[in-house]
């Protein structure tokens, strides 16, 4: 059983950091987003961090955590979420905190949001002794948004209009939604940061491809998915998900037909022969978690499957 993250954090103090064991180096891409990391980032990292992006729609990251048996969440109602599979481990949180500081917008699904109950979707929330090395990251960027949008996505409009991550001033969000979900969230009155975008009809769930337009009408380059896993499956089977960051937490949680859990992948199953494969991109650890790195683009699942 992992301990308390508090005694976690007590017993390393302030000396812990992600320890790179292998990075391969892949082809270059024309348009990259990042670089050498501010000192006090690279001390936890390493000295670079580079994101390849696309030139035909905005790069679209994942950045998961799973016990080692694929749980993403130890419940299936939106009571439970990341923070239990890592055990508030201070290294994942950290990582979390980068790749939201790298990139345009964090993209989240209405279980997340519900999950997440007063969490905010910004790089400082959950690691606030980076957040001036954060802001400074932003910065060498030219991220001119001081935070990353958030991003919404729920077909039914059902977000409560209380939830903290909206009332955050200077964090923009855009929430995706249906026709009858913006009918429904148009009966609240959401603050000024906050816009809601319809890409489909009455009740229709939200098509990947119209997201990834919205994605890009909006200008973003990078965008970071957080999940949760029935999001993150329409993105893989639509083959939008460019590259994967996979915290592998020790602890194993099981399942059975009466506590089902969710994992990495919910509502989408390849047969034999058709599933995509991932090409491994680099692998840190700190303690005894893993932090992997994958591929996901179709020249990267080609390399996995004949490595």
């Amino acid at each position: 059983m992992i301990a308390d993250s508090n005694v976690v954090d007590r017993s390393v103090a302030d000396a812990w950091r992600i320890e790179p064991l292998l990075d391969i180096v892949r082809a270059p891409t024309p348009r990259t987003r990042g670089g050498v990391l501010p000192p006090s980032l690279a001390r936890r990292y390493g000295p670079r961090l580079t994101i390849g992006l696309r030139s035909d729609r905005p790069t679209i990251v994942a950045n998961f955590v799973t016990t080692l048996d694929g749980v993403v969440a130890f419940d299936t109602m939106g009571r439970s979420g990341g923070r239990e599979v890592s055990g508030g481990f201070t290294p994942d949180r950290f990582l979390m905190g980068l790749l939201r500081a790298t990139a345009d917008a964090v993209l989240v699904g209405a279980g997340t949001v519900r999950s997440g109950a007063r969490h905010i979707w910004t790089p400082g929330h959950v690691h606030r002794p980076s957040t001036a090395a954060f802001e400074t990251w932003r910065d060498r960027l030219g991220l001119t948004a001081p935070q990353p949008t958030t991003v919404m996505v729920t077909a039914s409009g059902r977000i409560d209009p209380e939830h903290p991550a909206l009332h955050q001033p200077d964090v923009p969000v855009l929430i995706v939604t249906s026709s009858a979900g913006a009918a429904h969230l148009g009966r609240s009155a959401l603050p000024p940061n906050v816009k809601v975008e319809a890409v489909t009809g009455s009740g229709e769930p939200i098509d990947a491809h119209a997201l990834r337009s919205t994605l890009a009408e909006q200008g973003f380059d990078l965008v970071v998915c957080e999940g949760g896993p029935t999001l993150f499956a329409g993105l893989i089977g639509a083959h939008l998900v460019d590259e994967l960051f996979l915290t592998i937490a020790p602890q194993i949680a099981g399942r059975t037909a009466g506590v089902p859990r969710l994992a990495l992948v919910e509502g989408l199953a390849y047969e034999i022969g058709a599933a995509p494969w991932a090409a491994l991109g680099a692998v840190r650890r700190s303690g005894n978690h893993l932090f992997l790195r994958y591929g996901l683009t179709e020249q990267a699942r080609n390399n996995g499957e004949r490595a």
